[in-house]
């Protein structure tokens, strides 16, 4: 086998297959990525048994063949390379041979039988969504997800399919996250739980602007868009009922810059006690003060931002590091607090949203005798 490629091309499509591949595999052929050259098409797979990447790029050939190649040698020769076309030879014995202007280099491949065989689209049921849209629900709920192993359903992200409207959710406990996407065309109504580290592969891989195919069956979701498929193995759990703890009635509401609320919960988590994190915001008609103190080092901060606030005057404990992660990762420079007391949950919501998009962010308060 013996094929010519762009070095540029080649680097590209093997950043996006080198996020399946994980340092300590639990086959060494694991470490490899699998080329298969066919009718000039040369197809990249590289499999973690948790997700798999197969991606394809047009290379110029005389021969179809399969090889497993080391991963790393290959993805760090091909990074030193500058532009140029590469020509990559395998002989009967899996030596691999890279020929570039620079000169030659020899590695050893592995036989493509021992490669595991990539998940099959079979039984499944599909839908499409713009690439935009799958990164901002990944983007808006993944730091949200737990850490906590016991609590499998938890460390994934719920993707809840209803109709009409797709439902991105995740939660730790202490927060939780709902975007959803509505002005969906299907009728599959199904939840499934993905794992947070592939779906950060997809959002990474979905580089431009594109309508991506999802489908899914029982075991498996496959995400597939321009010349790259992206497989997760779904998360066998069953996720909590997240909408019962959303308070329904929030009479208070904060109208803040959320620049201006992130930059100074910035300063002043500097002073809160380092394991509750805690910061007191107190609300008043048309300002907000937060403040935190470390008693054991009589560190103290205050700070007053300008807010419009609607309700009696307010006195809440939140984390500052879990409110920080979420107004970071809101767009829009308005948002709303909506509070009812000082012992339940607090939401964030963008005051301004996309039309068919709705976000919404709950953080649960810390109390203040803590």
């Amino acid at each position: 086998m013996r094929f010519e490629v762009s070095s540029s091309e080649l680097l590209k499509q093997l950043n996006i297959a080198s996020g399946a591949i994980s340092a300590n595999p639990v086959l060494p052929i694991m470490e490899d990525y699998l080329f298969a050259v066919e009718d000039n098409v040369l197809t990249i797979t590289s499999t973690n048994l948790e997700t798999t990447i197969i991606t394809k790029l047009d290379v110029t050939s005389d021969d179809n063949g399969i090889i497993a190649i080391p991963a790393k040698i290959l993805l760090d020769t091909i990074k030193a390379l500058p532009e140029q076309p590469v020509t990559i030879s395998v002989d009967e014995n899996n030596a691999v041979k890279i020929l570039s202007a620079f000169g030659v280099y020899k590695l050893s491949g592995d036989s493509a039988e021992d490669f595991p065989n990539p998940p099959e689209e079979d039984d499944v049921e599909t839908l499409s969504l713009s690439s935009k849209k799958i990164q901002k629900g990944i983007t808006n709920t993944i730091f949200a997800t737990s850490n906590d192993e016991l609590r499998l359903a938890m460390t994934g992200v719920l993707i809840q399919i209803d109709f009409t409207k797709l439902h991105f959710v995740a939660t730790d406990a202490h927060k939780l996250v709902k975007y959803t996407v509505g002005n969906l065309k299907t009728d599959i109504a199904k939840s499934l739980i993905i794992p947070k580290k592939g779906l950060t592969l997809v959002k990474n891989a979905l580089s431009e602007e594109c309508d991506v195919t999802i489908s899914f069956n029982k075991a498996n979701i496959f995400f597939s868009f321009g010349r790259t498929k992206i497989v997760c193995r779904l998360i066998d759990a069953k996720y909590p009922e997240y909408n019962a703890v959303i308070p329904v009635e929030n009479p208070y509401e904060a109208t803040i810059n959320r620049k201006d609320f992130l930059n100074s919960l910035k300063r002043i988590a500097i002073y809160a006690n380092k394991s509750t994190n805690q910061v007191i915001l107190n609300l008043t008609e048309k300002s907000m003060t937060i403040s935190a103190q470390d008693l054991d080092f009589s560190n103290e901060a205050t700070e007053q931002l300008n807010c419009a606030f609607t309700g009696d005057t307010m006195t809440i404990g939140f984390n500052a590091k879990f409110l920080g992660e979420m107004l970071a990762v809101l767009e829009k420079d308005e948002i709303k607090l909506q509070l009812s007391t000082p012992s339940r949950a607090g939401i964030i919501v963008p005051i301004e949203e996309e039309p068919g998009e709705a976000l919404l962010m709950l953080v649960m308060p810390v109390m203040m005798g803590n």
